[in-house]
C-alpha cells in the first residue's frame, strides 16, 4: 500500500532580503522530494500576512510549513505554528539570516530544502514578549533605534545596516531600565537590552554567545554605556563571539524577566521594529517549536 505523502506548505516572501525570488517556487518544485511531500506553494502578496498565510495552513492539516524569506518572515510562520505540533521548515533569504545561521542551517535555497526533505524535526524554545512571539531576539535602546531606521531604508543588506548603525550611534542616548527575575531586581543605565533565545542577530553578529534554543532560558544582554573610543572594540567583540566577556557587559539568564522602562518606544522582535509599553513581560517557552534541522543541535 502507498504511503500517504505528507503535507508542506511553502510561504514566499518576495519582499524580503535583497535578491530576487521570482526563482524561487520553481526551485522548490525541482528540489522538494516529491515522493515523500506534496508541497503547496504561496507567493506572498502585499495585503498577505505570513501569519495568517501560516495559520491557515496548519488549520487545513499541513505537516509543516517552509518559510522562505528573513527572519520576520519566519516570525511571522512560528507565530502561528508555536505550541501546534506542525513543524517550520527555514529557507533563509533575508539581510540577517540569525535563526538559519544560529541553527546551522545552510543559506543556499537548494540545501536548505534538501534539510527539509531528510525530515528532522527537533523541539526548539520559543519566546514572546507580552502576547507577541520571537525566534531568536528582543532588544531595546540601540538595537531597536536601527531597526527602526533601517526598515524605513529603501536599501536592504549588511552594508545598508552598518550605515544606518552609524548614523543612529551619533545622536544616541542610554536609557534607565529595572529588571525583575528570580527574586531579583536590578536597576540599569543601558545602551543596548538583548532578550536572546538564539546567538545572533543575524550576519555573525553574536549579542548572546552561549544561548541555546534548547535550554528553557533567556541569555539577557546588557549592554551599559560606554566611551565612543571604546565603540570598536564592542563591535569587534560582537563578531567574535565575545561580546559577553567585555567588560561593558553583564549577560543574565533566566525563563522570565519583566523589564520596566521609563515610557513606551521602540522595540524590535527578531530584527522587526515596534513600538511596546513601558513595562515588558519577556518569557521562554520550552520545546513549543518544531523545526526542520540539521543533525547538529543548539
Amino acid at each position: 500500500m502507498e504511503q500517504e505523502k505528507k503535507k508542506l506548505v511553502a510561504i514566499v516572501n518576495p519582499y524580503s532580503g535583497t535578491s530576487s525570488k521570482r526563482r524561487v517556487p520553481a526551485i522548490i518544485e525541482n528540489t522538494i522530494d516529491h515522493d515523500r511531500f506534496d508541497v503547496e506553494i504561496i507567493v506572498v502578496g502585499p495585503d498577505d500576512r505570513v501569519t495568517e498565510l501560516a495559520r491557515r495552513a496548519a488549520d487545513r492539516g499541513a505537516y509543516g510549513v517552509i518559510a522562505v524569506g528573513g527572519d520576520g518572515t519566519i516570525n511571522g510562520a512560528a507565530t502561528a505554528l508555536k505550541d501546534t505540533g506542525v513543524a517550520l521548515g527555514v529557507v533563509p533569504c533575508g539581510s540577517g539570516n540569525g535563526l538559519a545561521r544560529h541553527l546551522g542551517l545552510p543559506l543556499s535555497i537548494k540545501r536548505s530544502l534538501e534539510v527539509i526533505n531528510r525530515d528532522v524535526v527537533e523541539e526548539y524554545d520559543y519566546c514572546k514578549v507580552n502576547d507577541d512571539t520571537f525566534v531568536c531576539t528582543c532588544g531595546m535602546g540601540f538595537d531597536a533605534a536601527v531597526a527602526y531606521n533601517f526598515a524605513a531604508k529603501s536599501t536592504r543588506g549588511a552594508l545598508t545596516y552598518v550605515r544606518t548603525a552609524l548614523q543612529v550611534y551619533v545622536n544616541f542616548k542610554p536609557s534607565h531600565y529595572v529588571l525583575e527575575f528570580d527574586g531579583q531586581r536590578i536597576e540599569e543605565d543601558a545602551f543596548v537590552i538583548a532578550c536572546a533565545n538564539a546567538a545572533q542577530y543575524g550576519n555573525n553578529a553574536f549579542i548572546a554567545p552561549r544561548a541555546s534554543m534548547q535550554d528553557g532560558l533567556l541569555d539577557i544582554t546588557v549592554l551599559h554605556p560606554f566611551r565612543r573610543i571604546e565603540s570598536p572594540l564592542l563591535g569587534l567583540a560582537l563578531f567574535t563571539r565575545s561580546i559577553d566577556r567585555n567588560t561593558h557587559a553583564t549577560t543574565y539568564r533566566t525563563r522570565r524577566v519583566v523589564i520596566t522602562r521609563e515610557n513606551e518606544g521602540p522595540m524590535h522582535l527578531d530584527g522587526e521594529p515596534m513600538t511596546m509599553p513601558a513595562r515588558l513581560d519577556v518569557s521562554c517557552h520550552p520545546g513549543g517549536m518544531r523545526i526542520f534541522s540539521p543533525t547538529n543541535r543548539k
